[in-house]
């Protein structure tokens, strides 16, 4: 299940489940409240009964002046529960019948537990409806995405054709004409579009449960290799110790490739890339002509340069929350950007 996936799941079940338990809470309150005051009730009616022969083992009686209290009425304190009721023939008195607190409590104690365990029981089955109600929930984005997901393949296969023809025929009009500043152009043109599907078809086909080890020195080395040949005027270095990497390899080699190319491809004539490790941070920076907006750079079709279509960073950005590894930036225009990678995830 995609991230995006597990979050909708999360937020569905969570929206019905808190929606759901706080309704259910307050009914339940209300409920104790009502079945409190019967409790009272059915308290104040045995103690009536009591008053007519005061043949009752669970009360206690005693006669009080008659003046100080209202008669046929339940009280409470912290001590009692207590009624006064009036004595045949007499003016002056009347029948205290009272209930010790501590017992009275054990009767309350023992309907909230009744309550609760109740409470917890429907809680449970609202768990149950609340996961029944999320998978159900997400079921058209799942099929949304894999409709996505299937066309952009259909499309990326597509491009296979195209993109070899074209190739091949710049191929041959290089070795016919020459080179040339508008056969380069192509040429550029062409890459672009091979990275693009290669970036597009990594964050599909991703899959962050197939991990392997990889060593970072001797992966970086070999990445870099590969994008120096296409940027003959770019100087990398490299002081990165031979740490080992817990992750989806297909997809972090994409991550870095990207920004290793961007690193090249918008850096100065004769420029440097500088890649560092230090406690669990990995520093790519070059001294390239910056970004003006560098809180936009992971925005979808975002671009500060006319060169290339703004979706590799995007990319990157979400290859990166797949891989759960933290990337930020910092960048000044003139004297270049910094992309940092927190790898103390997949370390």
């Amino acid at each position: 299940m995609k991230k995006v996936e597990k979050e909708s799941l999360l937020k569905s079940f969570f929206l019905f489940f808190l929606s759901q338990t706080l309704l259910v809470g307050a009914l339940f309150f209300l409920n104790y409240q009502k079945e409190l005051q019967t409790l009272d009730e059915t308290v104040f009616s045995k103690m009536r009964l009591c008053s007519f022969s005061l043949q009752c083992k669970e009360f206690q009686y005693d006669f009080v002046p008659k003046k100080e209290y209202e008669l046929y009425r339940l009280y409470k304190n912290k001590n009692e529960l207590s009624a006064y009721f009036s004595i045949p023939n007499s003016t002056k008195n009347a029948l205290k019948i009272y209930l010790p607190k501590k017992k009275y409590m054990q009767e309350v104690n023992t309907l909230q537990k009744e309550l609760l365990w109740n409470f917890f029981i429907v809680v449970f089955v609202i768990a149950i409806l609340s996961s029944l109600f999320a998978l159900y929930a997400l079921s058209p984005l799942r099929k949304a995405l894999h409709v996505t997901e299937e066309f952009v393949k259909d499309i990326l296969h597509d491009f296979n054709t195209p993109l070899s023809t074209l190739r091949l025929n710049v191929s041959m009009l290089k070795s016919e004409t020459g080179e040339n500043t508008k056969i380069e152009r192509i040429e550029n043109a062409v890459q672009n579009i091979l990275n693009l599907q290669a970036n597009l078809r990594a964050y599909l086909h991703s899959h962050v449960t197939q991990k392997e080890q990889i060593v970072l020195k001797e992966f970086l080395e070999e990445r870099i290799s590969l994008i120096e040949s296409n940027y003959r005027d770019i100087t990398f270095h490299t002081e990165v110790p031979a740490i080992v990497l817990h992750v989806n390899k297909d997809s972090f080699t994409r991550i870095i490739d990207n920004l290793l190319s961007n690193a090249a491809k918008y850096n100065i004539k004769n420029g440097q890339v500088f890649i560092r490790y230090n406690d669990t941070m990995l520093d790519i920076q070059d001294t390239g002509k910056g970004i003006k907006n560098p809180k936009r750079v992971f925005e979808r079709f975002y671009k500060e340069q006319e060169r290339g279509i703004g979706i590799g960073l995007h990319i990157v950005k979400k290859l990166c929350e797949e891989l759960d590894i933290d990337i930020t930036l910092q960048s000044e225009v003139g004297k270049g950007t910094i992309f940092q990678l927190n790898l103390k995830n997949i370390i």
